[in-house]
This record gives structure tokens, C-alpha cells and sequence, in this order.
């Protein structure tokens, strides 16, 4: 079976998924990154935590979970060119991340203290800055447009 390549990238860019977008690429990544590591505060003590946290609760199956989501993130990061030195800086961050995830209470730590998703994003972050300064928010708002 195969997959006309054009056909399936224009059902993706109609459902917003357009990869080679790199205004859609960052707000995947950035609500991803939210989801997985700061989308949940801890009563009491108001700290966010996300559901790579929660999800490295359940042993093996969670941490698997966790880190293929994780790895949607080098994925789109891929799609926007970046370099192989900086994909394998993420890879690392993710691996390991992913890999004493599988360590109980350790792994459980880790996923609280060590956000492998910021760190990617921040990874990114300074690859659309310098690559695609249209892409900028300070805020929720665009710093440069297109001309």
C-alpha cells in the first residue's frame, strides 16, 4: 500500500497539521511541552508537574507512553530541518529522561526535577528564533510579520 505523499500533506495541512509550518510546528510543540510537563499544580505546594510525571507512575507501560510523546517532539523538530547535532542533543535529553523513568521512585524524581521537554523546547526555541524570526511571541503576541 501506498501513500501519495502531496495527498496526505494536504489532509494534514487542512486539519492544522501542516509540518513544514514553522507558526504550527511551534504551537504543537509548545502545548505538548505544557501538557507534559506543566500542565498539572500540585495542591498545596503549587508546583506543576504534567503527565509525563503522572504517567511514570505506572511501571514500563507509562514510561513508554511518556517517552514515545516525548519523541514526537524530535520528530517535528526534524521536519523543520534542524541539525543533527541538535537532534541528538534532544534524542539524549529524551533517552534519558525515558531511561531512569524505568527506575522505580528514581525515575519518578526524575521526571519531577529533570523536564526533558523544556529543554527540547528550548532546543527549538532557538532554532526558529534564529531561522524563522517570524515565528516570535513575547506574550501571546507576534514580535515580527511577515513583509
Amino acid at each position: 500500500m501506498s501513500v501519495d505523499q502531496r495527498a496526505f500533506e494536504e489532509v494534514m495541512a487542512r486539519a492544522g497539521f501542516d509540518s513544514r509550518d514553522p507558526h504550527a510546528v511551534r504551537a504543537r510543540v509548545e502545548a505538548l511541552e505544557v501538557l507534559l510537563e506543566r500542565s498539572i499544580t500540585v495542591p498545596g505546594i503549587s508546583y506543576k508537574i504534567g503527565l509525563d510525571a503522572v504517567l511514570g507512575f505506572v511501571p514500563v507501560v507509562g514510561d513508554i507512553i511518556a517517552g514515545l510523546m516525548s519523541a514526537y517532539i524530535i520528530w517535528e523538530a526534524r521536519n523543520l530541518g534542524m541539525s543533527r547535532w541538535h537532534l541528538a542533543r534532544m534524542a539524549g535529553n529524551t533517552l534519558l529522561d525515558t531511561a531512569i523513568g524505568f527506575v522505580p521512585l528514581l525515575g519518578d524524581a526524575m521526571d519531577v526535577l529533570f523536564r526533558s521537554n523544556t529543554r527540547n523546547l528550548r532546543i527549538i526555541k532557538k532554532h526558529l528564533d534564529r531561522h524563522h524570526p517570524k515565528t516570535a511571541v513575547v506574550e501571546g503576541t507576534i514580535t515580527r510579520r511577515a513583509r
